[in-house]
């Protein structure tokens, strides 16, 4: 006897679609930085818009960065396409049109920003990497590697937890960004303050929320205790939490807390070459940063084996100490200046990733595991 549909098993959510879209927005926010000066090109007519020039001269540096930019965009379309039944012909073709859409209308747009120049090479480029990705997802699927994937994750990861997994997959790329502490990711605060000073200066009803906004935190209101401890330990505990709560207690989710602070070391560790320079490694840990580091690290065998649900609420309140910590930090000169050196500096390729990744990286853990909890 047939199964009936709505009792036949349904294969597993990927999160290659949702990575897409995080992708492709980041090439958005990566293409249009940043998003000032916009104006109607003077004496160019409408129909001249839709043309893109030849570009006079060729730089290596563009031409591997628009063929890389695009490839992971086709790579994940086609994946998700293949997640959902198709065949990798059929797969293959809206990761090649998302990238080429998207690369044209995006050209086009660089028309309207003084500071961009559009490209029909860059377009060309981006497509053919986007192709590549496409081409590259669908000999992993013809050579059997989504099956081994799919083999991997069932041993490692619940069934419907791919969500965690792409949050883990981007804790490290978030980073890469310099944080105001180790590991202390969250701190919107500042750049929601001065885009709100920014958006309220010339406002006169506002000059009250403006007083508010820039006067100091009163000495009651502090963080008790060592502020830059709890960072370093909420903030590397909280990754740790959110893989027990979508894994299997056992030996292998020990191995993957492992993998998941080994991988924090080490995304930590490129920050400080990238910003002092391959003489400073460690610069990103102070002198006490040890000690926290060890009782992380001590604490990976009972979390090994707690239960997922308590791992969940646990993660959630880690969570929360975490983004409440961070916005207590005090203003530090040098860091300024160092985020200053990405926003301005020779890291404007990374900016359109990193910082918003450093952001809301906590809070979109927190969403995640709110959802989790919320289910029977």
């Amino acid at each position: 006897m047939s199964v009936p549909p709505s009792d036949a098993p349904r294969p597993a959510r990927s999160t290659a679609g949702m990575l897409a879209w995080v992708w492709a927005g980041v090439i958005v926010y990566a293409s249009l930085f940043p998003f000032e000066g916009w104006r109607w090109p003077p004496g160019v007519a409408p129909g001249d818009l839709l043309r893109l020039p030849w570009p006079r001269y060729f730089i290596p540096f563009d031409i591997v960065s628009n063929l890389a930019g695009y490839a992971p965009l086709g790579l994940l379309i086609t994946l998700a396409g293949l997640r959902r039944g198709a065949s990798w012909r059929r797969a293959l073709v809206p990761g090649l049109l998302a990238g080429a859409l998207l690369s044209g209308g995006l050209e086009l747009i660089q028309h309207l920003l003084p500071g961009r120049v559009p490209s029909s090479l860059d377009w060309l480029l981006n497509a053919a990497g986007a192709l590549l990705g496409a081409v590259l997802a669908g000999v992993a699927a013809r050579g059997g590697g989504l099956r081994a994937w799919d083999r991997w994750r069932n041993r490692w990861v619940l069934r419907g937890h791919g969500g965690a997994l792409a949050l883990l997959a981007l804790w490290p790329v978030a980073l890469v960004y310099p944080p105001p502490s180790p590991f202390g990711l969250g701190r919107i605060g500042p750049a929601l303050q001065r885009g709100m000073v920014w958006a309220l200066e010339d406002v006169p009803w506002a000059r009250p929320v403006l007083d508010a906004l820039t006067t100091p935190m009163p000495a009651a209101l502090a963080w008790p205790g060592p502020v830059g401890a709890t960072v370093l330990c909420a903030g590397l505990l909280a990754p740790c939490l959110l893989a027990c709560a979508a894994s299997t207690p056992g030996r292998r989710r020990g191995v993957l807390l492992c993998g998941i602070v080994l991988a924090g070391v080490a995304a930590s560790t490129l920050s400080s070459v990238i910003n002092y320079g391959p003489a400073h490694p460690w610069a990103w840990a102070a002198p006490g940063d040890g000690h926290g580091l060890m009782l992380v690290i001590a604490l990976l065998l009972p979390l090994a084996w707690l239960p997922s649900r308590l791992a969940g609420l646990a993660g959630l309140a880690c969570l929360l100490v975490l983004v409440l910590a961070v916005h207590a930090l005090p203003l530090d000169p040098y860091g300024a200046l160092n985020e200053q050196s990405w926003e301005q500096g020779r890291f404007i390729r990374f900016h359109g990733l990193t910082p918003w990744l450093a952001w809301l990286w906590p809070y979109g853990a927190m969403a995640w595991l709110s959802a989790r909890l919320a289910r029977p």
